[in-house]
């Protein structure tokens, strides 16, 4: 072991070499080659950075004490722990990236928003709705995906976050008529339009052969934050004044939810646009947006970075479509009652 090297790559870093895995350019090592001073936005996308390795250090010993206690097989364990530990360095690397890349986008400031109850409406009366994000109690869209029907409802029930009432908008999905999703995800809207993003519940099911009666089971709650809770901050769900080109964060708990969204197009109509037409059903994009006043946006994650889709939003009725361009798959609105146009639904 080379211990003098340690220094040169962080404390997680020497955790990582000193297992016997390779070390893809630690948080130490990355500060030594700053050139200039960095922005607020760009030092906490280092320091979960560095939070990153923590956690493989963190992973990797946990792994190699359940891989010790094996009655068979702790070799293949210990060398799967190890390919874990690399692959999820590499993560680290590209979370890392995409998060600097972030930085160049949105500015360094610190991401703080004012979360100030003046700043809000009452979400069930509100003087200044959203047009593209409707959230009247009653309504309900239906998409569905091979064999998957995901059902959103707006509930008459507010959650009371921070100091401010938030619409609760009931998320569930169900794959060949079984559970396997259960959100409730919460909004606020400020009086400028913007829809804030205060939080999800999330539950996970999944159906396990021989179990009798065979009942959802819990088995993830991934991805669950609320502001005001350990680390989490809002985020804008959609903006009450996009203009193309804008990119904002859709929520921020770091480590956990990091989505991120960007205004691609105010004036989308099929036809007008090759880059944007592409997996649309053009009889479903003619519907929603006769006056080419559809609005795009492109959704990711510094969290997966590999993750990509286009969503699109008619005026009157909110989300009608989400693309998937590199996977060529595609979700449609099939069913609604928020608008004239939802009698039109299915189209196929």
């Amino acid at each position: 072991m080379r211990h003098a090297n340690i220094w040169k790559i962080g404390i997680a870093g020497a955790v990582l070499a000193l297992a016997g895995m390779v070390v893809v350019v630690g948080p130490a090592e990355a500060r030594k080659k700053r050139r200039r001073p960095e922005g607020v936005c760009t030092t906490t996308a280092r320091l979960q950075y560095s939070a990153c390795y923590a956690e493989i250090a963190d992973d990797h010993y946990t792994a190699k004490a359940f891989c010790i206690n094996e009655p068979d097989g702790r070799s293949a364990c210990l060398e799967e722990a190890k390919k874990e530990s690399r692959e999820t360095a590499r993560l680290c690397v590209e979370q890392f990236q995409a998060r600097r890349a972030l930085c160049r986008e949105i500015g360094e400031a610190r991401y703080a928003p004012d979360m100030d109850p003046e700043l809000f409406q009452d979400p069930r009366n509100p003087t200044r709705p959203n047009p593209y994000f409707p959230l009247v109690v009653g309504h309900r869209w239906v998409y569905e995906e091979d064999g998957e029907q995901i059902v959103i409802e707006i509930l008459d029930a507010t959650k009371r976050i921070a100091g401010i009432d938030c619409i609760v908008y009931r998320d569930t999905v169900t794959s060949d008529g079984l559970l396997v999703e259960d959100t409730d995800d919460w909004f606020g809207l400020r009086k400028n339009g913007d829809v804030e993003y205060c939080g999800e519940e999330v539950k996970d099911f999944e159906y396990f052969e021989g179990d009798d009666p065979e009942v959802p089971e819990l088995t993830s709650i991934d991805g669950r934050f609320k502001v005001g809770v350990d680390l989490a901050k809002s985020g804008t769900a959609f903006l009450g004044t996009p203009e193309a080109g804008k990119t904002y964060r859709q929520e921020w708990d770091p480590g956990n939810a990091e989505d991120i969204g960007s205004v691609v197009s105010t004036t989308y109509g099929y036809g007008n646009d090759p880059e944007l037409d592409a997996f649309v059903p053009e009889d479903l994009a003619r519907l929603m947006c006769p006056a080419n006043d559809c609005i795009v946006i492109a959704d990711r994650s510094t969290l997966d970075p590999t993750s990509f889709e286009h969503k699109y939003y008619a005026k009157g009725i909110g989300k009608f479509l989400e693309v998937k361009p590199e996977e060529g798959e595609f979700v449609p609105l099939v069913e609604c009652n928020v608008d004239p146009r939802c009698d039109a639904l299915p189209i196929d």
